[in-house]
């Protein structure tokens, strides 16, 4: 306890790092609030009444949970930053397919600035076509609205559409005066706010009657301290790829000769691809506010049914694609040989150039494989627990997507804040080890 209250202290005794915290903290609060404010003309008390449970199950329940409830209660943020991601879902894939968005990637910050100028606009467009179905069935399928409905639709639509502005705004603002990735830090405190009263609800379930007991629900503690344990190793594990750096002298200095280590990650990609399949199966329910098609709604209902087959499979597929398409996007094998060449340093054994770049590839494509098929494993874990009889709320942080998106955003945000520590000369935040954050791998090459 000691050590923690020193450490705490060696925090706010920065004060680059304080601000940024409370920066961090203030833009939080602001869309938390922002959450609790319904959209004009929405009957809320008969909205919350007529949903029932409908608002915490299938893909909706999902949905709710990283939008901290606000999907449910017909927030203006109802729609939170999922079409932000969307949007840089459908720019990452025209970068590896358009000519101009590959030159843009190349032309440094220039270009980096004109792609998120794209993706801002793009996410307007990706609003105003979700909204039109959010508000057909999560609305107005729940609840009557004060005035004309086609006024209704207008003004909802151009709501929704400045809320997800602000709320991506926030992201970039939190990633630039605060802590950590803005986008990742409001999904997660999203999630965060209704762990609580999932929490409390299995609590209740188990201790009534035919619920099994405390037993039961110490079991499935024990349990879930076990996954989130598989789940940090999966987020943190390395495979060190050693380097050597030849030497060289300069006067009377030597220079180079330290080995050295190309830190790559067995989920390079993070909580991205688990966001990224979340978005993508975010369509069936817009889908289903443009078509009254029986055909339609038998496959909107099994898409978005998390505990059935089809939505199991389907997401864990996306997961795995997508864990190999963001490793792509992120690591370069040719760009971190041409680093380590200029550098002077080569892999023992391995040739410098082609060859290293091939072995690196080599090596993230044997890595990657087992950390998508187990990343999909944890993401479909849910439904699972769901069998066993858990809670419904719950059993969506018994691994799955909000367990993953928690622990990843959680250790990368202390990954910095240790790193601000340990730039000032203080320990880091633990004593016996350093969190191993997702370094730069051309850095790494580059040292």
């Amino acid at each position: 306890m000691k050590n923690f209250i020193n450490t705490l202290k060696n925090i706010f005794a920065i004060e680059d790092l304080r601000v940024r915290i409370l920066n961090t903290l203030g833009f939080l609060l602001v869309y938390r609030l922002g959450s609790y404010i319904i959209l004009p003309g929405v009957n809320s008390a008969q909205l919350a009444a007529n949903h029932g449970s409908d608002a915490g199950s299938g893909l909706v329940g999902l949905i709710n949970i990283f939008a901290g409830g606000a999907f449910s209660r017909a927030s203006i943020f109802g729609l939170g930053i999922m079409p932000y991601i969307s949007a840089s879902i459908v720019v990452q894939l025209l970068g590896i397919a358009v000519p101009y968005f590959q030159k843009l990637q190349k032309e440094g910050p220039s270009g980096q600035k004109k792609i998120e100028r794209i993706t801002r606009v793009l996410t307007v467009f990706v609003t105003a076509f979700q909204a039109p179905g959010y508000i057909y069935s999560q609305i107005l399928a729940y609840s009557n609205v004060e005035g004309n409905v086609t006024f209704f639709y207008i003004r909802s639509v151009l709501v929704l559409i400045a809320g997800t502005i602000f709320v991506m705004w926030l992201g970039e603002k939190i990633t630039d005066k605060g802590i950590g990735n803005g986008i990742s830090l409001i999904i997660m405190i999203g999630i965060i706010a209704r762990l609580p009263a999932s929490f409390f609800q299995e609590f209740a379930s188990r201790v009534a009657s035919n619920g099994g007991g405390l037993i039961v629900l110490l079991v499935e503690l024990v349990f879930l301290v076990a996954v989130v344990m598989a789940t940090i190793l999966l987020v943190q594990g390395t495979r060190r790829i050693p380097v050597q750096f030849a030497k060289r002298i300069v006067g009377n200095k030597q220079y180079g000769g330290a080995r050295q280590f190309i830190p790559l990650k067995v989920n390079a990609s993070g909580v991205m691809p688990i966001i990224f399949a979340q978005a993508i199966m975010f369509l069936p329910i817009t889908l289903a506010g443009f078509s009254t098609s029986a055909t339609m709604s038998g496959i909107v209902s099994a898409l978005t049914d998390i505990g059935g087959f089809w939505y199991n499979f389907l997401f864990g597929v996306m997961i795995v694609a997508f864990t190999y398409f963001y490793t792509a996007v992120i690591i370069n094998p040719n760009q971190m040989a041409e680093d380590m060449k200029r550098n002077g340093g080569y892999i023992p054994g391995v040739k410098p150039g082609k060859k290293t770049a091939e072995y690196i590839d080599m090596v993230m494509s044997r890595i990657t494989l087992p950390g998508a098929v187990f990343l999909a494993f944890v993401a479909i874990m849910p439904s699972i627990a769901m069998k066993f009889g858990m809670d419904n709320s719950f059993a969506r942080f018994y691994g799955g997507t909000s367990l993953l998106i928690l622990v990843g955003v959680m250790m990368d945000t202390l990954q910095q804040i240790e790193s601000y520590l340990l730039m000032r000369h203080y320990d880091g935040l633990m004593k016996t080890g350093r969190i191993k954050g997702r370094t730069s791998l051309s850095g790494a090459t580059a040292a």
